[in-house]
């Protein structure tokens, strides 16, 4: 789902080429923890795993990174947030993503993910996951 003209994958309202597209490619980079963590969730949606990997600490990043071609995210939550503004040096969101596993069926995974401020760049450090649910 890489078009620039249809909509972005976070549901933020705009398309993904006005929206996670340039963080994607490169050209912006998140202003708030908030913003870095619905342009991961939309990495996650268009298979974006080099993006992932780039916008992970590098203490906390694995070496690679193998996304699970099968799965269809289709919505995320905010549910909250902690820090994370723009003069912020960490903070946190916490939100439940929704995604169709390739045997049908709907799933979540609920999390409450930790991010820090280096450089003037937000970057994932890591999260308390507080459940996957099948459904």
């Amino acid at each position: 789902m890489r078009a620039s003209s249809g909509p972005c994958p976070c549901l933020s309202g705009n398309p993904y080429g006005e929206c996670c597209g340039p963080l994607h490619d490169g050209a912006e980079v998140a202003p708030t923890a908030e913003r870095l963590m619905r342009s991961r969730y939309s990495a996650f949606a268009v298979g974006d795993a080099d993006y992932l990997l780039a916008t992970w600490a590098p203490e906390t990043r694995p070496s690679t990174l193998d996304l699970d071609p099968g799965l269809r995210w289709f919505r995320l939550d905010i549910e909250g947030t902690t820090g994370g503004g723009p003069f912020d040096a960490a903070g946190t969101v916490e939100f439940t993503a929704h995604y169709r596993p390739a045997g049908g069926g709907a799933a979540t995974q609920h999390e409450n993910s930790r991010f820090a401020r280096r450089g003037g760049r937000w970057l994932y450090v890591d999260a308390v996951r507080r459940g996957l649910e099948a459904s």
